[in-house]
Parts: structure tokens; sequence; C-alpha cells
């Protein structure tokens, strides 16, 4: 029995890798994190383009729960008794869809955490997938990094400034996550450095704009692109 970890891209069916849609379409289940039961999550929609409906399965996850780590872990550990069981009953090989990669910053590691923990037998894979900052990286025709430079990832949910401060004062290209509710302050930290930021990646309403036309908040799933500072051309080789 297996259990593979699917990064099906930021949401465009066409971003996703060969290997990828073979392990879909071959999966006896097909596991999708969703908010609401009865939603269809970014994930889904992506999956629906390359899986048989029926084969799909909602798992509830808590995925913009910031505070109470009990109320993830409930829904973490009841998500992963779900896909232990189905494995138990049938032998199989389920497929866990997740949004851009299954390494970054994503909810596979603590399901498969917790299934190998039930089903300690069960084989556990990943196949990666392009992740936002690739998708908004080709978007805003910006190269994500040059040379030499440094790339630093940062997820600002709790806005912390200080992080990014810091990566900023080493002239690296820096990538935000998760820092929709916090642009104005991420705005002013990284003026005139020509940062863009990308909404609703690989949608159909995606948008991608100057970080510095921005008024206001943005969807918690925004990333932003913070280009280290290029003088001229090859000049980090």
């Amino acid at each position: 029995m297996r259990l593979i970890g699917v990064g099906v891209g930021p949401g465009d069916p066409e971003l996703m890798t060969l290997k990828g849609v073979r392990a879909l379409a071959t999966a006896g289940r097909v596991f999708v994190p969703v908010l609401d039961p009865a939603d269809v999550g970014r994930a889904e929609a992506t999956v629906r383009a390359h899986a048989a409906h029926e084969r799909i399965e909602r798992l509830v996850f808590a995925l913009n729960e910031r505070t109470d780590a009990g109320r993830r872990e409930h829904y973490w550990d009841e998500a992963g008794r779900r896909v232990a069981q189905w494995l138990r009953e049938t032998g199989g090989t389920a497929a866990f869809a997740t949004i851009g990669d299954p390494n970054v910053y994503a909810t596979f590691g603590y399901l498969a955490e917790t299934v190998r923990g039930l089903v300690p037998e069960v084989e556990i894979e990943t196949v990666p997938g392009i992740t936002a900052m690739q998708a908004l990286a080709a978007a805003a025709g910006r190269p994500l990094v040059e040379g030499g430079e440094e790339l630093v990832l940062l997820p600002m949910a709790r806005g912390d400034l200080g992080a990014l401060h810091a990566a900023l004062e080493r002239d690296a290209t820096v990538v935000v996550y998760k820092g929709g509710r916090h642009m104005a302050t991420i705005a002013s930290a990284a003026a005139g450095r020509g940062a863009v930021v990308g909404s609703h990646l690989g949608l159909p309403d995606e948008k991608v704009q100057p970080l510095d036309a921005v008024d206001g908040p943005l969807p918690y799933l925004a990333t932003v692109l913070i280009p280290a500072v290029r003088e001229r051309r090859g000049g980090k080789l």
C-alpha cells in the first residue's frame, strides 16, 4: 500500500507534471484538503481535470487556523485516520493533492506522519509541484535569482517584519508567502525594490501587479516577489 503526496501547482491544471497527472489518474482514491466539506477547494478544482470525480474524497482541515494548535492537530489526526482506514481496507494506492509542492509549507507532511504511525508498513512518496513563487516569477517576467544571489522564502502570516528586514539587508531575492493581511507593511519595507505581488495565481482571476500599487489587504495566499538589486546584466556571476 502507498500514499503519494502530489503537488498540483498553484491552481492551473496545466501546471502539473506528467508524473503528478499519472499519480492522480492511477490512484484508487484521491484525497483533497478543504476548509468546508461543502466547498470545492483549489486543490480539488485542479485535480478534477485529471481524475474521475467519484475517486475524489474531501478531508477537512483547519486551513486558516493560526492560533489554536489543538484544533489544527485534531483535524490532522482525523484526516490521517480516514486515510489509514482506506489503506487498510483496500491495500491500494492513495494520493493526497496539495497546492504548490507537498514539501513546501504543505499539509501533507502532517497527514503523512499520522498515517505512518497508524499504518507503519505504508510506503510514502511525494511528487513535486510548481510553487507559487515560480508561477509568480513566470507571470511577472522576473527571474527569481541570478548568479550568486540568495533566495529567501518567508511565511508572514504573523507579520514578522524583523525577518523581512533582515532578508532585505542581505540583498537577497525575497519571496513572501501568506502575507495578505500585511501588504501595507511589506510594501513599505520593500520600497524601491521593484516588488510584485500575485493573487489567485493559476486561476482565471489571477492578478499580478506592482506591490506599491496595492491598496489594502489581499487574499491569504497572495505571494510577493522582491527581487535582489541588479545593477547590470550578469553582475552577480
